[in-house]
């Protein structure tokens, strides 16, 4: 307190009214926000709800359906999508290992959540990546809004996600597309961008419209780079799918939080050995998709 002998009295209080501010702050905006969830809650749900039986749909699909005929239809997608042997014997030996150590249900319920959570995301990242892309004013605004969203802890997203849904399946999906959302507008836009600028002019020579140049001829020549945002979007929902496990998201990431939790060592390395399985299982199928869209790409207009 010495050193407010020499300063303004106006400075020395300045912490503490800042502090007064901030807290009068804090409590106006939480109390505004749980008023608006108080007032629209019912609303909220109203809108939430065919997500809400989409999932168990989909959920229900995979774990009551017989293991067999789910291991069949997965071999048959990572084929036809990679259309490499290796990656499909891969597949197999993973997913019966998962099944040998007493987790194929909870993969499932996993497989599930990441599924819905990847559509939304592409649902919702694609347009916005276009708009991007055709827009460096709304580039401009849009850029800043994803930086945040990639560099917030991962934890800040359930705290408004639970105030609005609660605790529930729901409100762990929507914290894991928030998060998983990102890499596919960026590299929507990116890819789009980067088509090669003679190719557009070419179609401007041709007479094509703006929106017959967008999907004739800048999105297929962009799909190899929005595979690979496809690729990074389940990545990231893999990942976030054990911080969503605190709010009521079921599957392996409850697993692994209950293992962190009551120091189960070898329950929680077995967890992460699927939840690493799955992830490699998406990485390596749509990297090799991405790479045959890329060889086709450059067959076609090369």
């Amino acid at each position: 307190m010495a050193i407010c002998e020499y300063l303004p009295r106006a400075l020395c209080r300045f912490p503490a009214i800042s502090d007064s501010y901030i807290r009068q702050a804090r409590q106006v905006i939480d109390e505004g926000f749980k008023g608006i969830v108080r007032e629209y809650g019912s609303i909220i749900d109203i809108v939430v709800r065919p997500l809400q039986l989409f999932l168990n749909y989909l959920e229900r699909l995979f774990t009551t359906s017989p293991w067999t005929v789910v291991l069949i239809v997965m071999l048959l997608v990572v084929y036809f999508g990679s259309r490499s042997i290796r990656i499909t014997i891969g597949t197999a030996i993973g997913m019966v290992l998962i099944g040998v150590v007493g987790l194929w249900e909870d993969t499932m319920t996993t497989l599930a959540i990441v599924t819905v959570s990847t559509l939304i995301a592409i649902i919702i990242g694609l347009p916005i990546g276009i708009l991007m892309a055709r827009s460096d004013r709304i580039q401009g605004v849009i850029n800043p809004i994803l930086d945040v969203m990639q560099t917030m802890p991962s934890f800040v997203y359930l705290i408004p996600v639970v105030v609005i849904f609660g605790i529930g399946k729901v409100p762990g999906l929507i914290a894991v597309v928030i998060y998983a959302v990102p890499p596919m507008i960026r590299l929507t836009n990116l890819g789009i961008r980067l088509v090669d600028k003679e190719v557009l002019e070419a179609a401007d020579a041709f007479g094509s419209s703006p929106g017959q140049k967008l999907w004739n001829v800048q999105m297929p020549l962009a799909l190899p780079t929005i595979m690979a945002g496809i690729n990074q979007t389940i990545m990231m929902s893999l990942a976030m799918v054990v911080v969503a496990s605190m709010v009521g998201v079921g599957g392996l990431g409850r697993n692994t939080l209950q293992a962190i939790n009551n120091q189960f060592f070898t329950f929680g390395f077995l967890n992460g050995f699927a939840l690493v399985a799955i992830a490699i299982i998406f990485d390596r199928t749509s990297q090799a998709f991405g790479k045959r869209l890329q060889r086709h790409s450059e067959v076609v207009h090369g």
